[in-house]
């Protein structure tokens, strides 16, 4: 990691260690140890590094991973959709799902969400990214998705919405199956949802998301990475 990193993160240090204690389900990036070696040899390069938390370290195949940044400008993935797989990072522009958790998690959410950005305002710290992770339940071998439903709306009638999904079918029968698995949800890791696919459509300048009503079952991961960028006389002359 580069030396300016380890002074934000040295200088963020003790209101780090106090908000990850005082919030158990915060969605910041966990740090576990911050360490540097010196090369040996003519140069006796330092090198520095830190061990952190890995948010898809699970036995869930990730098949969609989203950086996310509430913007618009140049957050589309440079690669051609045929070239994409698992492993490729989408970003805002990408995104063609419309999230649906159960009430209670997505108000935990919003809730934690406002804390942690508001630490991070704080600490002076910007640019971080909201890194979410999709594992699909029904996917072919090949990586393809497979839709669990459809809701098709009749007559005029608006798409249904009560605010949040009820327990799936998929959700229940994992439960009475393993109840250690569901003891395993936290915020941000292991959250089983349901996702509709959804169409970008550009209505005069603003670009909006139409709804498919294809559904599919999925576990998400979610959390708060790239804090350890400084509002510094760089990026205050970006903005200027």
């Amino acid at each position: 990691m580069k030396k300016a990193e380890v002074k934000v993160l040295l200088r963020m240090l003790s209101a780090y260690y106090n908000h990850v204690r005082a919030f158990d389900n915060t969605l910041v990036t966990k740090f576990f140890g911050l360490h540097s070696v010196k090369l040996t040899g003519p140069i006796q390069k330092k090198v520095r590094f830190i061990i952190m938390g890995n948010l898809f370290c699970t036995k869930y195949t990730i098949h969609r991973r989203f950086d996310l940044k509430g913007s618009s400008l140049g957050r589309t993935t440079d690669k051609p959709e045929e070239e994409m797989d698992a492993s490729t990072i989408l970003k805002d522009l990408d995104l063609n799902f419309i999230f649906c958790l159960q009430k209670s998690w997505f108000q935990d959410f919003c809730r934690q969400v406002d804390r942690d950005c508001e630490f991070l305002e704080n600490e002076r710290i910007m640019d971080y990214s909201l890194l979410v992770g999709l594992h699909f339940r029904e996917a072919s071998k090949a990586g393809d998705l497979i839709p669990s439903g459809a809701r098709t709306p009749i007559g005029g009638e608006e798409h249904e919405n009560d605010g949040a999904p009820r327990l799936s079918r998929g959700d229940m029968d994992q439960l009475l199956i393993d109840p250690a698995w569901w003891a395993s949800i936290r915020l941000g890791t292991n959250m089983p949802a349901r996702v509709e696919r959804a169409i970008r459509k550009m209505e005069g300048e603003v670009q909006t998301m139409e709804p498919t009503g294809e559904f599919y079952e999925v576990v998400m991961f979610f959390g708060i990475i790239d804090i350890l960028q400084d509002y510094d006389i760089s990026k205050k002359l970006e903005h200027a």
